[in-house]
């Protein structure tokens, strides 16, 4: 392999990274936390959101700012639990209350034939975890733009995890230590 050869494959990943996604403004980011309150039961400020993009998907991580709250962390589990387990069923009307009809990539991830999203939930030990994949590259491209579009919307308490080639289990979750000490 020649040098040039050499450097693309290694200059590859850094142009997969993950572009910044704005918040949402102000009166949507109250609105979103107002209609939050009604579906997740967990406190948002006592939790933070991770969402990370995959090549096959993505992880979305709920964990609890304070390790050693288990009413959080245990209301945090429930609740991904139960929308893990309605994902899976394409029932995705907790995320439209929140979020809205025209959210971004609902409609596919709606449209979906069962199967065609694999969504496995995961206990992590401060939190739990969804972690979404499809061989479909329209199916990732919507889990990419859902979970943009809750990035954005859950802004005040929302990270961004990086972005992983495979489905690792703890998606994001440095990035989180580093900014919730």
């Amino acid at each position: 392999m020649n040098l040039f050869a050499a450097f693309l494959l290694l200059m590859l990943p850094a142009s997969m990274s993950v572009h910044a996604v704005e918040p949402a403004d102000e009166k949507r980011l109250d609105e979103v936390t107002e209609r939050g309150t009604h579906v997740m039961p967990f406190d948002l400020e006592k939790t933070v959101h991770v969402f990370s993009k995959t090549s096959e998907g993505g992880v979305q991580q709920v964990i609890a700012r304070d390790k050693s709250d288990s009413e959080q962390i245990q209301l945090i589990r429930a609740h991904l639990s139960e929308i893990s387990a309605e994902f899976s069923q394409g029932d995705y009307s907790k995320p439209m209350h929140i979020h809205g009809l025209d959210m971004p990539g609902l409609e596919a991830l709606k449209a979906a034939s069962p199967g065609q999203v694999k969504i496995d939930y995961l206990e992590l030990p401060d939190g739990a975890q969804i972690h979404y994949a499809s061989e479909s590259p329209q199916l990732v491209d919507a889990i990419h733009q859902w979970l943009d579009a809750q990035l954005s919307d859950h802004a005040r308490h929302a990270i961004s995890g990086h972005p992983h080639e495979h489905g690792q289990h703890r998606h994001g979750h440095d990035s989180h230590d580093k900014h919730h000490k």
